[in-house]
């Protein structure tokens, strides 16, 4: 049967199914598109990982490497690889918190690994073993996730796709600091969901890419 969105735009007839067949090719073609292209970028950045691994463990106490438990798609949880960027007791006195724009607990280093987003390399490890897509959602705690159900309706509907090392949100916003952000970059979380193929995908890709190399201006 044709989806609910699809028979809403298209009809029941021809172009309802081919529209159908397309999606489920661009989902199926998906996951082979970020295995395959996050295994040559792991390959390729796999020195540069190594480099900024040994500068976070010779600069502060504790791992290079950070895991952390995420929520992927349709609510199941894997293991999300970063590189450290704060303190290994930063949540020891307060329990999980969003992370704040000048946030004490990060390191020096940590500061300029999330100020150029490198220290998310690591997840292409996570693209590989197909627990995350290049584009989607981010992925969130179990905490706040549970959380943000219960206060945000509507909020799980973000985890029926992978979760992406970027998405719109992300080319669109910030980090998030109170439930504001959160309702703003699930409506993005939401749209990119409704609107997924791969002409949103590379565009988001691009303009990731663009505010990397400082050509992409602020996030709106």
């Amino acid at each position: 049967m044709p989806e609910p969105t699809t028979v809403a735009l298209f009809g029941t007839g021809m172009g309802a199914l081919l529209i159908q067949f397309a999606r489920r090719q661009y989902r199926r073609g998906k996951d082979l598109f970020d295995r395959t292209v996050g295994a040559i970028l792991l390959v390729m950045f796999a020195p540069v990982i190594g480099v900024l691994a040994l500068l976070v463990k010779v600069t502060s106490r504790g791992p290079a490497f950070y895991r952390q438990e995420r929520v992927g798609q349709n609510g199941r949880t894997f293991t999300i690889i970063k590189l450290r960027t704060m303190r290994t007791d930063a949540e020891a006195a307060t329990g999980p918190v969003w992370a704040m724009k000048k946030d004490s607990r990060v390191t020096p280093v940590g500061a300029i690994l999330r100020r150029t987003h490198l220290d998310e390399l690591p997840q292409l490890w996570n693209v590989v073993r197909g627990e995350m897509s290049l584009v989607g959602p981010r992925p969130e705690r179990p905490y706040f996730v549970q959380h943000l159900r219960e206060v945000i309706p509507g909020y799980e509907a973000r985890l029926a796709v992978k979760p992406g090392i970027t998405g719109l949100a992300q080319v669109r916003a910030g980090y998030d600091h109170e439930l504001r952000d959160v309702r703003r970059k699930l409506k993005l979380d939401l749209l990119y969901i409704r609107r997924m193929c791969w002409w949103v995908d590379f565009s988001i890709l691009a303009r990731t890419l663009a505010k990397l190399t400082g050509y992409g201006g602020k996030g709106g």
